[in-house]
């Protein structure tokens, strides 16, 4: 197992120099390993590595872990493996927030272009969807039933994002499009100080939970039995999946399939389902897989780069059909 890790960390490194080298323009190994080093003095090399290649592989990381925690989280709570951190609504929800901003905000059109707009309806618009489902949480106490109004909510905001698509001109209508195909490279050093933070402290309270999760796995009553408050531990994973999958989402765009994808990828690999063991593998699959979304996206295109969004259901499609398949067996 501990070999495993340690491969894992190492394919992460390895990917993350990886795409410093490679952008809209690829870098030699010696110059990006110089600048890094501070033994190269070009200011152009420097503002590339250090302001926009850099942030966006940390970014990717971040990304990576978040939703591959939350879609463990969530399979979990729900016991269903085809559950991810978007079932709750929380990502329609920020979508909303995105998509009401982009559509109804041509008065203060700076909301738009600083980043800082989308940001933060991004945020309004999943802790709205996430108040709404923890007050349904302490009236619904069948997991499965909240799942299905988790759902609801998510076809809600959906629905009336379709209806501000309909009705607003081409040019927000491209705008909107475009958050929604998911971008790391919007993210600077300014946005990660925010960003970071929230995603850790994210991962701290999932890595609180593990003996609970565990338990969890086991059905409700077998861990209400052994001491455990299970409608506590269901609010805890709900803030705590808002949290990874609210701020990534605000901060990247919606990007589909990690969080379902990585946690299946993860028990595979450690052959466990024992979530001091996942938890970690779900983080360090997720970055991998995501740095390596990140590259081919960049390497593929002929002009500028792919959605990133387009390379992870790329990724993620098949899976999802095995798993399907599988279950059927």
């Amino acid at each position: 197992m501990k070999k495993k890790f340690a491969l894992l960390i190492a394919l992460s490194g390895l990917l993350l120099f990886l795409d410093l080298l490679f952008g809209s323009a690829y870098l030699p190994f010696r110059t990006v390993w110089d600048t890094l080093a501070g033994n190269n003095a070009d200011a152009v090399y420097h503002e590339i590595i250090f302001n926009h290649r850099l942030p966006k592989a940390f970014t990717a990381i971040l990304t990576g872990a978040a939703l591959s925690v939350a879609g463990v989280l969530m399979q979990t709570l729900f016991r269903n493996p085809l559950a991810g951190p978007d079932v709750l609504g929380v990502t329609s929800g920020a979508s909303l927030g995105v998509a009401l901003l982009t559509f109804c905000a041509s008065s203060f059109p700076w909301l738009i272009t600083t980043g800082w707009g989308q940001i933060m309806a991004a945020v309004i618009g999943s802790l709205i969807v996430l108040s709404l489902i923890i007050l349904a949480s302490i009236q619904i106490p069948q997991t499965i039933s909240l799942l299905i109004v988790g759902m609801m909510f998510g076809n809600f905001a959906g629905a009336i994002v379709s209806i501000l698509q309909n009705s607003s001109n081409p040019d927000t209508l491209k705008l909107f499009v475009t958050w929604t195909f998911g971008s790391l490279s919007a993210v600077n050093w300014q946005y990660l100080q925010f960003m970071a933070p929230l995603i850790l402290a994210g991962l701290a309270a999932t890595f609180a939970m593990q003996k609970q999760l565990n338990l969890l796995m086991l059905g409700d009553n077998y861990a209400a039995g052994l001491g455990v408050s299970v409608s506590r531990t269901r609010i805890w994973a709900i803030l705590s999946t808002a949290l990874l999958a609210g701020t990534s989402t605000a901060f990247t765009g919606p990007i589909a399939f990690i969080g379902i994808t990585v946690p299946h990828i993860a028990r595979g690999i450690f052959r466990t389902s024992d979530h001091r063991t996942i938890i970690p593998a779900a983080i360090l699959c997720g970055t991998t897989i995501m740095l390596a979304c990140d590259i081919i996206s960049q390497v593929a295109a002929t002009q500028g780069i792919l959605p990133i969004n387009s390379i992870t259901a790329l990724f993620g499609s098949p899976i999802i059909i095995w798993i399907i398949m599988k279950g059927y067996r």
